[in-house]
């Protein structure tokens, strides 16, 4: 049975007290004390005198005037900032999240755990976390699976970079995960309409929504992991050869290791990696979820503050009663001398370049214009005209019988394969004719089939081909 991580954890760190320093209503100011001094430890690798973390700690003890001595501790809350200062000093030293080595000479130096270091880290990474991102670690996976030259030359260095990218990729769904529940509590707890449409806006479709986010759906995962998890399955656990092969370079870099430890190994690794590639579409779908969440949530926030903290709000509901309270049973007609004395209504802020006149918006009068009646019968012209418009609008309808027609005048018979650098669209109907051949390339009636050039390689950035007042993305055209 492998060891407990707490057994290694403790011995690591040589008791529990190393964690219990941060529990406890004390909590806040050893966070900030332990955070001072290792930025302090950072730049003085000889370390520091003991005068001066003491120096540090009373300042620290300044900015948490609620801080009280524990029993722990070993003073009395009538100690002096100094007094305590040495004793918390002693208390670090004595959970190892301080050192003090011995010396030969008369100077005591304090340095600050490589553990506390590690673990203050962490702690800044929750408070500060890093902005989302999504980059191509998974679609790199369904790449190299996808790639039978580096699975037939090198397919344990392959199943090696995979488990590492879907692990990267993993951790990045998860920080997205957390960065739209982080921006959902800030949406919840924003007061004012000006501070909830930042939230949206500015951070929100800044850092997630134009950003990672669309990234995430751009990356198509849901159609490319399926496949990877049965290319795992057929082409590296179900070839005997691969395994071999893998199974030989596992044993190439641990000679020690027996043959069926070796073998083992590689077919836990390919287990884990099937386990990593299906969780993502879970994690993606919850991510999904949590988007329509944040969305819906921000408007309904939006709406309450909309309701109940719109600037001026009270000024002019106060107003309203006061003109319902004077005029309560009577009936105001047009002549201004005939209202009551009411409250001044003033405008805030109000800018009319021109004036108040400019509000005056002079009526426009229209000349009527009178329709002529059509005729009861056509005459022969009409139908012609008729007939020819119907023509022209059949020409130039987008249907799958207009692309076949536009494949067909191209030249070469069945399998034939035309680049899209070589279509002609100079004619009239030329770009109409292109609308259609894109339109329609999935269609079952369509008598060509479509190749587009990233499906050869979906790492690159397709190159484009300019046509005849357009560009378009490289393909080619098969005849069927």
């Amino acid at each position: 049975m492998s060891e407990h991580l707490s057994t290694a954890l403790f011995r690591e760190t040589r008791g529990p007290g190393f964690f219990r320093v941060l529990a406890g209503r004390n909590a806040p100011f050893y966070v900030d004390v332990l955070n001072a001094l290792e930025t302090e430890a950072a730049d003085r690798p000889d370390g520091m005198s003991r005068e001066e973390v003491i120096l540090l700690i009373t300042e620290t003890l300044e900015h948490h005037p609620d801080f009280e001595m524990d029993d722990e501790d070993g003073g009395e809350t009538s100690a002096t900032p100094r007094e305590k200062a040495r004793l918390l000093l002693d208390k670090l030293l004595r959970h190892h999240w301080l050192d003090e080595p011995p010396r030969r000479d008369w100077r005591r130096t304090i340095h600050f755990d490589a553990h506390g270091a590690t673990l203050i880290t962490a702690l800044r990474k929750i408070a500060w976390p890093d902005a989302a991102v999504f980059t191509d670690k998974l679609i790199a996976v369904c790449a190299m699976l996808a790639d039978e030259t580096e699975l037939s030359e090198r397919p344990w260095q392959t199943v090696e970079n995979c488990l590492s990218n879907v692990r990267e990729g993993l951790n990045e769904l998860r920080t997205m995960q957390k960065s739209v529940q982080r921006f959902t509590r800030r949406q919840l707890e924003e007061e004012t309409l000006k501070g909830n449409l930042e939230t949206i806006f500015d951070d929100y479709s800044e850092q997630m929504s134009h950003a990672c986010y669309a990234e995430l759906v751009r990356a198509r995962l849901p159609l490319r992991l399926p496949e990877a998890v049965i290319r795992i399955a057929n082409r590296l656990m179900g070839d005997s050869t691969t395994i071999s092969e893998m199974q030989t370079e596992v044993l190439r870099r641990h000679p020690a290791m027996s043959a069926e430890t070796a073998r083992c190994t590689v077919l836990n690794a390919l287990d884990e990696l099937i386990d990593l590639v299906e969780r993502v579409l879970p994690m993606a779908d919850e991510i999904d979820r949590r988007t329509a969440d944040f969305t819906r949530r921000s408007l309904s926030r939006f709406r309450y503050l909309q309701d109940v903290t719109g600037e001026r709000r009270t000024e002019i509901k106060a107003m309203f009663e006061t003109v319902n309270r004077r005029l309560t049973g009577k009936r105001i007609s047009h002549h201004a001398s005939e209202l009551p004395d009411l409250p001044d209504f003033r405008l805030p802020a109000v800018k009319l370049p021109a004036g108040l006149d400019s509000l005056y918006s002079p009526p426009v009068h229209r000349v009527s214009i009178e329709q002529d009646a059509f005729e009861d019968t056509a005459d022969e012209g009409d139908r012609e005209a008729g007939k020819a418009g119907m023509g022209k609008a059949l020409r130039d309808s987008l249907t799958v019988q207009r692309a076949n027609s536009f494949i067909k005048s191209l030249a070469g018979s069945k399998g034939a394969r035309i680049a899209s650098a070589d279509l002609d669209i100079s004619k009239e109907s030329g770009f109409t004719d292109l609308i259609s051949l894109l339109l329609h390339a999935e269609s079952a009636e369509a008598r060509y089939r479509l190749e587009p050039d990233r499906i050869s390689d979906e790492t690159e950035i397709p190159p484009l081909d300019t046509l005849e007042g357009c560009k378009v993305e490289r393909f080619s055209i098969i005849k069927k």
